[in-house]
């Protein structure tokens, strides 16, 4: 797939198809976000993946209850309570697979080069006809001693971006883009 074409159509996937992503396809799209550029070449990242939907379920359950009891009712998000109180929906749209990219330290810029890594994975998926899914509402949960303990996330490691992947149930339509802000100096 051309790197422009990937760029301009990649988009958040919310409906899954049912079908497994196999651990090759799973290790081919590690193997692109760690080609992302990292500070100092620090490469800090560490990689979780889940395909268990058991496991998965509850995790949905024990995140959307988390945010429901700790979100401020002035919280900008606060929007979205009715479909975080939904027992039928699942944060991670039923994708067949989650895979939680971690730093391996809190040190500075760790996390944007986990960042870095996440686009490339997403980049990646979306040119083996996969879709994905950064999942923002499981990080509170995933930051809980319970959330690292139920993942196996080591003490150290700070999740930083748990990403939905699988097989796309349809296309995800276009979404307009802002014109972006420039300031040009000199």
């Amino acid at each position: 797939m051309d790197l422009m074409d990937a760029i301009y159509h990649r988009r958040a996937v919310r409906a899954f198809k049912s079908d497994a992503v196999d651990r090759e396809t799973i290790r081919f799209l590690i193997a692109a976000a760690v080609q992302a550029p990292s500070a100092v070449n620090r490469q800090p990242w560490s990689f979780v993946v889940v395909g268990d939907q058991a496991a998965l379920e509850r995790y949905s359950r024990d995140a959307k209850a988390h945010l429901l009891a700790t979100m401020p009712e002035t919280s900008p998000l606060a929007e979205y309570r009715p479909m975080l109180a939904d027992p039928t929906f699942q944060l991670f749209y039923h994708a067949p697979a989650l895979v939680v990219i971690c730093a391996t330290s809190s040190e500075p810029g760790v996390a944007e080069d986990c960042c870095l890594a996440a686009e490339n994975f997403m980049l990646a998926a979306h040119g083996a006809g996969l879709g994905t899914c950064w999942i923002g509402f499981a990080r509170p949960w995933l930051d809980l001693r319970e959330g690292r303990k139920e993942l196996d996330i080591p003490r150290h490691y700070v999740p930083i971006a748990p990403i939905a992947v699988g097989h796309p149930k349809a296309v995800a339509p276009p979404v307009s883009r802002r014109h972006p802000d420039i300031v040009w100096i000199g």
